[in-house]
């Protein structure tokens, strides 16, 4: 399959499954809590991250049927296969509970475990983010055009995103998310995916988080990667595979986050 081709079936991806998402979107619909009443916080899950996962599959089955897949709702596929879909239907469940317009459905692409192709699509704004690790672009009602990051190399004058304070863990790790928010210039809660986008897009330069999954974070990379950007775990080791990761606009301001993440 060429990559032009490739690119295609991604973005009927996105199309499909944002047909499924939107009939949803401030609409009354079901809702499920995958905590179960364990304690753990709240993890809500609704009939539109479902249906839209479902979508998904099925296509990446019929045409891929050697393709691993791992998604959120519905778990692992032949993980071990070259070529690997990893999916979030719906990056963002509270703020489309909420009716606020901050999701978006991830769909990213591993070839041997390395994050090739990535698209962020937010059907109801008409946005796609788009990025191949070398270059982003970003396509809505006003056009398509190119993403860069926007040049800030100092902690004193970056702008801050983080999914949620309180998701980081009590004690040291909290700790070290509050000594790189000290330093900014500015934070903002509660963009989810929305806040990697924005830093591929230049206007936020610096995010910070923890307990992320693969299907959260995988097709932003080559996204933010490919509009200049640098997407890590806090110790700087691979972003693939969840857990902390910070992604900065600039590699010195990414080191600077470092610093302060790893005392």
């Amino acid at each position: 399959m060429s990559v032009v081709d490739l690119a295609r079936f991604m973005e009927d991806l996105a199309t499909q499954s944002g047909a499924a998402i939107l009939p949803f979107f401030r609409a009354h619909f079901g809702l499920d809590d995958k905590s179960h009443g364990t304690g753990r916080a709240f993890d809500p899950v609704t009939e539109a991250d479902r249906a839209a996962e479902v979508v998904m599959r099925r296509m990446i089955q019929d045409r891929f049927p050697g393709h691993g897949i791992l998604g959120e709702e519905f778990g692992a596929e032949r993980t071990d296969a070259e070529c690997v879909w990893v999916l979030d239907p719906i990056d963002g469940t509270r703020a489309f509970i909420a009716g606020l317009p901050t999701w978006g459905t991830l769909i990213g692409l591993t070839h041997h475990g390395v994050a090739v192709r990535g698209l962020m699509h937010q059907p109801y704004l008409n946005e796609r983010f788009l990025g191949d690790g070398k270059t982003a672009s970003v396509r809505s009602l006003k056009g398509e055009r190119p993403l860069h990051t926007r040049r800030c190399d100092a902690l004193s004058g970056a702008i801050l995103a983080t999914t949620d304070p309180r998701l980081f863990a009590d004690g040291e790790e909290a700790e070290r998310y509050r000594s790189v928010e000290g330093a900014v210039r500015m934070s903002r809660y509660g963009a989810d995916c929305y806040a990697y986008c924005m830093l591929a897009a230049g206007q936020i330069d610096l995010v910070v988080e923890a307990g992320l999954k693969p299907y959260d974070i995988v097709a932003l990379i080559p996204i933010v990667e490919g509009a200049g950007g640098v997407v890590t775990t806090w110790d700087g080791g691979p972003a693939t595979g969840g857990g902390r990761i910070v992604a900065a606009g600039s590699p010195r301001l990414h080191e600077a986050a470092l610093k302060r993440l790893n005392p």
